[in-house]
């Protein structure tokens, strides 16, 4: 029974856990290097903010030290749905997530298997370099080319039309309360989609060439092998960055609706990111603001828990955890 435990004849012990973790950091010095900037700024800008959360807590005035802010309870978040103009902005917030989840997201898979039918590889470049281009472009430069294209007065759509005997008068759809939102989706979807591609794209690249071989001497289309090999092998893919997603479901975009809004179409696309920078810069009511956030970003965790147990359930080779 005794020789069971002992160590087999000429087995090599193995190190110490702290002798490993210094030998792979000699040997892949210049990966952690690359590593530590990334690091830094998540600990510096996600972590190191954490503190001020108990600020949705207390009744924080600037120039207090949060320590000593007097505590509150759940004062705050009781007056923050209180506020008409929060749950408008809450309302805001979850239909244009869900539409920019519902457009935006499919739309790169679907750009990604037309570009991986394209067979000419220059051209392949080509489309691949125009779609992720917008990707680098500010908000502000959408917005302009969105009104020198959709300016009723001056815009190159009312050029066009003219070209064609249109004289009539043009909806101002930048201003436009029933088309704020539809403005919102259509350029996230364009500004964004190419990025998503890169991804997918690289996916693709990966799957067993070997399979669209037996697939074509099956007789199966490009329309089957797509259907039937493409998506399935990408699925795990699709997959993660659905709860990525999810997850940021209520983060509907500060920067876009920033630039895009106006006072006409304000009540429409007024978001919970908007609402927050309204409160805690322009107000200073940090409290209130602070509790918005937290309630933002909890919300947004229990979504990313949730999506994750139903890839589990569905697929249990997916999910994050």
């Amino acid at each position: 029974m005794n020789n069971l435990t002992k160590p087999s004849v000429g087995a090599v012990p193995k190190p110490p856990l702290k002798s490993r973790f210094l030998s792979t950091m000699r040997r892949d010095w210049m990966l952690y290097l690359m590593f530590l900037p990334g690091l830094v700024y998540i600990l510096v800008f996600k972590y190191a903010p954490m503190y001020g959360v108990t600020i949705a807590f207390k009744d924080f005035k600037i120039g207090m030290d949060v320590m000593n802010a007097p505590w509150v309870g759940w004062k705050h978040f009781i007056d923050l749905f209180g506020r008409t103009a929060f749950l408008r902005a809450l309302q805001n917030n979850i239909i244009i997530s869900f539409a920019k989840l519902v457009f935006g997201f499919p739309f790169p898979i679907i750009l990604s298997l037309m570009i991986n039918e394209v067979r000419s590889s220059k051209m392949k470049k080509l489309v691949q370099t125009s779609v992720i281009l917008p990707n680098f472009v500010s908000w502000v430069v959408v917005y302009g080319l969105f009104y020198a294209i959709l300016s009723p007065n001056a815009g190159a759509l009312k050029e066009v039309l003219a070209l064609f005997g249109y004289e009539g008068a043009l909806p101002n759809l930048l201003a436009s309360q029933s088309a704020a939102r539809t403005m919102i989706v259509i350029s996230h979807v364009w500004k964004g989609a190419g990025m998503g591609t890169i991804v997918y794209l690289a996916a693709i690249t990966g799957i067993d060439q070997g399979l669209y071989e037996a697939a074509t001497i099956d007789g199966a289309g490009r329309l089957k092998q797509m259907w039937h090999i493409t998506l399935p092998c990408i699925r795990t893919t699709i997959i993660v960055l659905l709860i990525f997603r999810v997850g940021e479901m209520m983060y509907a975009g500060f920067d876009q609706i920033f630039v895009f809004s106006n006072d006409a179409i304000i009540s429409k696309i007024d978001i919970i990111d908007t609402y927050v920078y309204k409160l805690g810069l322009q107000e200073r009511k940090y409290g209130i603001s602070t509790a918005a956030g937290l309630f933002q970003s909890f919300t947004g965790l229990i979504l990313v828990i949730i999506t994750n147990w139903i890839a589990k359930r569905v697929d249990p080779e997916s999910g994050l955890i």
